[in-house]
């Protein structure tokens, strides 16, 4: 799913984070996942049951950094995975949408995760491109 120089979409920020562009569900599947603000559609059934999408839709929040109580205990524990497994901080991914908005992020990411060789989406989950499968050493730019 190449982005054709195209920005990334402020609809795949998920309440919790993420950007669900670089997911490999939306990097690599011939009916990518459409982020977890849109369709259920080709997402995997731990995403379709999301408690962090499910407490945002119960307290009426888009985002889980709108409510009083971020960062929550869910939050938490799905940031130590993250960072942990792809050294990513969706906590910080939050904290940097409040203090420069969405557009700035989804544009940081777009210079991020742009292929240098080919220009597809490099995926967060394995580091590698979903057109080439160039591998990209660091991905914290």
């Amino acid at each position: 799913m190449k982005l054709n120089n195209k920005k990334m979409s402020n609809t795949m920020f998920a309440p919790c984070g993420m950007n669900c562009t670089v997911c490999y569900k939306h990097c690599y599947h011939p009916k990518p996942c459409q982020g977890c603000l849109n369709s259920d559609l080709g997402k995997p059934e731990h995403c379709r049951k999301c408690k962090i999408k499910e407490c945002t839709k119960e307290k009426g929040w888009t985002y889980c950094f709108q409510c009083e109580e971020f960062p929550c205990l869910l939050i938490k524990k799905l940031e130590k995975s993250y960072l942990k497994r792809y050294q990513t901080s969706l906590i910080a991914n939050s904290k940097f949408v409040i203090e420069n908005g969405l557009n700035e992020f989804m544009k940081k990411q777009t210079e991020v995760y742009t292929c240098q060789n080919c220009e597809g989406i490099i995926s967060l989950h394995d580091n590698e491109c979903s057109e080439c499968q160039t591998k990209k050493l660091d991905l914290r730019k």
